[in-house]
């Protein structure tokens, strides 16, 4: 998997320059134009269908984690396909694999190259979205998919359909998360597991012996967007370059994680967090990612 090694500073410039290099090194792929700027409410698709034939098999054993799964969901979902979302749901064969490694001082991009994760029913985190400033991936400025700016089509697990079928999460999936037992009052149940091997949690943590819900150190920047060739108008979330990652600003690390004990690991371990902020799904990791989160290229 193609991965970048930045300055904890320079995050968020660093996941521009990644996309733009992905995109150069497969050829210019047919991208939709946009010149919004403003950021909106997302409009999420109601889930009131379910799709039959979810299929997953997770393995865990000392430092490592095996997933099988067609990445069908077991819960219930939008209408795909939507207004702002022309793809039907179909199975796909995953067969992740990751290795935990150690903690790295810097943080590793894994772009629109590879997937953050994978949840325990199969269904991968995916949080970045192929939408750029004016359909140009060099110019800069990608387009959040939360922010509103770009109809997604996405349903209230914050997740769509790619063309090749695989459903997929831009943000908290609340449908895993109910299936799994997650309550507000307590600590995050296991949700998933990153592409470099550590686990996946949704908002809550114990924190000297009191749940706490952890938060996103990222912060929208102050003031406006350059604009002439470039997008005008305040930093208000339609784009991921709208955010910057201020250190201790919140209980996170610009890759949404921290050292925690959980009780799946009693003796600590590092993790990450899925919060209601940006960017919500990590958008980098900390350890070496394994090549089975590698996406796979569609073929014509």
């Amino acid at each position: 998997m193609v991965s970048d090694t930045v300055k904890l500073g320079a995050l968020v410039a660093a996941i521009t320059l990644a996309l733009v290099a992905e995109s150069d090194a497969q050829g210019k792929p047919r991208m939709r134009s946009h010149t919004a700027t403003e950021a909106q409410d997302v409009r999420l698709v109601t889930v009131n269908r379910s799709v039959k034939g979810g299929e997953v098999t997770v393995k865990v054993s000392a430092g490592a984690v095996k997933i099988r799964a067609n990445g069908i969901p077991t819960h219930a979902v939008g209408q795909f396909p939507n207004r702002g979302n022309p793809h039907a749901i179909s199975a796909q064969r995953y067969n992740f694999a990751a290795d935990k490694g150690q903690v790295a001082d810097m943080a590793r991009i894994f772009g629109l190259s590879g997937l953050f994760g994978v949840g325990l029913n199969g269904v991968p985190f995916d949080p970045g979205a192929a939408e750029f400033w004016k359909g140009n991936p060099n110019s800069g400025w990608q387009y959040e998919a939360l922010g509103g700016a770009v109809r997604l089509g996405l349903d209230e697990n914050h997740a769509h359909v790619q063309p090749s079928g695989a459903y997929h999460y831009h943000g908290l999936p609340w449908g895993l998360m109910e299936q799994l037992g997650w309550s507000a009052q307590q600590e995050s149940p296991l949700i998933g597991y990153a592409a470099d091997g550590f686990p996946i949690y949704a908002l809550n943590a114990t924190v000297n012996g009191k749940v706490v819900e952890m938060r996103s150190s990222y912060r929208l920047k102050p003031g406006s967007r350059p604009g002439g060739s470039q997008p005008s108008g305040v930093y208000d979330g339609a784009f991921v370059q709208d955010y910057m990652y201020l250190a201790g600003s919140g209980s996170l690390d610009e890759c949404n994680g921290a050292e925690v004990v959980t009780a799946g690991y009693p003796k600590g371990t590092y993790a990450y967090f899925l919060t209601e902020e940006f960017p919500v799904i990590p958008r980098c990791l900390k350890g070496d990612a394994d090549r089975s989160f590698a996406k796979r290229r569609r073929r014509g």
